[in-house]
């Protein structure tokens, strides 16, 4: 199985599968010297793990990274930095009755196809619970990045949405809910909505809005490795991710270019930002936003017709613990891929320098 690495200079390679002994990854590329604070990487894995709350699966794992290279007396040392989460409470039982069906919307049917053979447990290799590897990556990316400022939250759920601009929030409240969102009322109407669905033994999907501020000019190449088409890249990793904007979006495609050109300002700064503090693949200063969308989760507890592995249509009910909104959960995996995407285009732009 190719494709399991993210990153040319900061490198991220991932493995494991969820219902396995462990999940862990490899980090390589992290420059030496860098100080970390490992609450704060134990701190970024708890905002993701499951059972922090009535609106997620009840899944108990307490997540916690074991570092076993790569690090001396605090210290990153240059070397590949390895680690592993070990799994603790999988209940591979929950999955038995699927080992001969495919699960509509889920990998099942193309990774049996793809390799002829498919973990049942939980989804195997194509979990969302992989994600917590890139948390702890993320984690790491974000401490060398000093000066950037990361932040994620839930702007919808279903059709509720964050009536707000973003430079309205404050990002200060993002963590105050168990939804992640930092406007308080659109929060109680969004949790309200998925205990809703949950009752009725079906998900909902929803979005995230990421905002990037104080990001250099000049990260990102002007033609196939544009930074915005790399930050894209990266959320459309991202389990149960269907869809990616930044800037002014699809909303972009309504206007006319007299309504749509950012202003320049005397000092390189824009009066408007519909670019999305990008342009032409390449950062420009202002605040970096975009928008993620997630769908529904597959496993729902209503009975569906399906086929199984001899083509036959069966009957299927989803049984488990499964979340029945991904939303709040992800906010911290799409932290942590933009800050992957900012860590390694920071490092391609040193070496741009030293080049020169």
């Amino acid at each position: 199985m190719a494709g399991n690495s993210f990153g040319k200079l900061f490198k991220l390679t991932t493995f494991g599968e969820s219902h396995g002994k462990a999940i862990g990854g490899i980090i390589d590329g992290c420059p030496s010297g860098l100080k970390l604070n490992i609450e704060a990487i134990q701190n970024e894995l708890n905002r993701r793990k499951p059972g922090q709350s009535k609106i997620v699966t009840q899944r108990k794992e307490p997540d916690t990274v074991e570092f076993l290279s790569g690090i001396f007396e605090g210290q990153t040392t240059g070397t590949p930095i390895g680690f592993v989460i070990h799994n603790t409470n999988q209940k591979s039982k929950d999955y038995s009755h699927i080992k001969d069906v495919y699960r509509p919307s889920h990998a099942d049917y193309t990774y049996d196809k793809k390799y002829g053979v498919r973990d049942y447990r939980g989804g195997g290799r194509s979990s969302a619970r992989e994600t917590a590897c890139r948390v702890v990556a993320g984690a790491i990316a974000k401490q060398f990045l000093t000066t950037i400022k990361i932040n994620a939250f839930t702007s919808s759920v279903g059709d509720i949405f964050i009536d707000k601009p973003y430079q309205d929030l404050d990002f200060s409240k993002i963590e105050s809910n168990v939804i992640r969102c930092p406007d308080e009322a659109s929060a109680e109407k969004m949790i309200a909505k998925v205990q809703e669905v949950k009752k009725q033994g079906d998900t909902i999907g929803g979005t995230i809005t990421c905002v990037l501020q104080n990001v250099p000019v000049g990260l990102g190449e002007p033609v196939f490795d544009k930074l915005h088409a790399e930050l894209g890249k990266a959320m459309l990793s991202i389990n149960a991710v269907k869809g990616f904007e930044y800037g002014s979006g699809f909303c972009g495609a309504k206007m006319k270019g007299s309504e749509h050109n950012d202003q320049f300002n005397e000092n390189g700064t824009t009066k408007t930002n519909l670019s999305g503090g990008v342009q032409g693949g390449i950062s420009n200063g202002m605040d970096i936003y975009f928008r993620v969308a997630f769908k529904p989760v597959a496993t729902t507890l209503q009975k569906q017709d399906t086929i199984n592995s001899k083509g036959e249509t069966v009957e299927m009910q989803g049984k488990g613990r499964h979340d029945p909104c991904v939303v709040p959960r992800a906010v911290p995996i799409v932290e942590a891929m933009a800050a992957l995407v900012l860590a390694d285009y920071t490092l391609l732009r040193w070496q741009e320098s030293r080049d020169w």
